[in-house]
């Protein structure tokens, strides 16, 4: 019999409370255009238009609140793609810690000059995650920095999962809740929120077909490596870590299904939700949309997608919505 998950219902509740008032409860629309295509209705929970463009300033402020007084003064490191390090970022700048943000070559330079714009100390290393985390690894070490990880982490995956709290709150009809899926911080904690509520309703994770971590993991039945590369949706790159405590257990458990998205079907729900919704979102945060037009969900009730950011590179953009854009080489798009 599987055990106690490390993130539970109460810690998730728990996480709501303290960052109330920090983070922005983002609104949930109905999308006709969807329905008419998924033959239910669909809602869209738009976390695009959180404070910092994306989900991950829930956990990021839940984590850096739970920190004590003596690890505020060490300051806050973290690898990132993007997302995480604005969000710890402004996190910690709000709440007077300095943060150093280590990112790949991969990540995007509209985010690595946000981060920079924060205050951040940003290191660019190698081109991958795992080289990335080699330098988060050396500078806790050496320095004594307090390491936020971008999703394995219980306070992260807790802030993660006041958005299912949001979703079950305002819509706790919904059958199916459709998640992005990267290193499994926001699946799994919008997974424990939701399923701690009604666990009938299925939670389904999405990613790209290119370099799926936690779709590699899951299928090994264990954390596995696999090779970074670039995607439309460059948020949901990144390895899982061999050593993952949180969340490789979490989705394995709670996760209803995974599905894959071609870079062509990430281009189409981009396009759907500039043309169709009047929304601007980063590929990570068109997967929902994408998975919705390729014909990949079948729901016997209403459906939720979850807009996770709109951190997206505005000339990389207008080439998706203009019909480019959706392959890249080892060199760029």
């Amino acid at each position: 019999m599987r055990g106690p998950l490390p993130v539970s219902l109460e810690d998730i509740r728990a996480a709501a409370h303290r960052i109330a008032g920090r983070v922005v409860e983002t609104p949930i629309v109905s999308s006709a255009s969807l329905g008419e295509i998924a033959g239910v209705p669909v809602w869209l929970k738009l976390e695009h238009r959180q404070t910092t463009g994306s989900f991950k300033l829930r956990g990021a402020t839940n984590a850096a609140a739970s920190l004590s007084p003596a690890e505020r003064v060490r300051g806050v490191v973290a690898a990132s793609t993007g997302n995480h390090g604005r969000a710890l970022a402004h996190a910690a700048k709000a709440q007077g810690m300095a943060a150093t943000i280590c990112m790949s070559r991969l990540v995007p330079a509209n985010k690595v000059s946000e981060i920079r714009r924060l205050g951040a100390d940003v290191r660019i290393v190698g081109r991958s995650q795992d080289e990335a985390q080699e330098e988060v690894d050396r500078l806790v070490r050496e320095q004594g920095l307090v390491m936020v990880p971008p999703f394995d982490h219980p306070a992260v995956v807790a802030g993660q999962g006041t958005l299912g709290l949001e979703i079950v709150d305002a819509l706790p009809e919904t059958a199916t809740v459709l998640v992005p899926l990267s290193g499994g911080g926001l699946a799994a904690g919008v997974a424990a929120a939701i399923k701690g509520v009604n666990p009938k309703t299925r939670v389904i994770g999405l990613t790209m077909e290119r370099g799926a971590a936690m779709k590699a993991s899951l299928d090994a039945g264990r954390p596995v490596q696999v090779e970074e590369v670039r995607s439309l949706a460059d948020s949901l790159g990144g390895g899982i870590g061999l050593d993952n405590r949180v969340t490789f257990t979490m989705c394995q458990a709670l996760l209803d299904e995974v599905v894959l998205l071609t870079e062509a079907e990430i281009a189409a729900g981009m396009r759907h939700a500039y043309a169709c919704e009047r929304e601007i979102v980063e590929g990570a945060g068109a997967v929902g949309i994408a998975a919705l037009l390729a014909g990949k969900i079948s729901s016997g009730g209403p459906v939720v997608a979850i807009l996770s950011g709109r951190n997206v590179d505005m000339e990389q953009h207008r080439r998706v919505i203009n019909g480019e854009g959706t392959a890249f080489t080892e060199d760029g798009p």
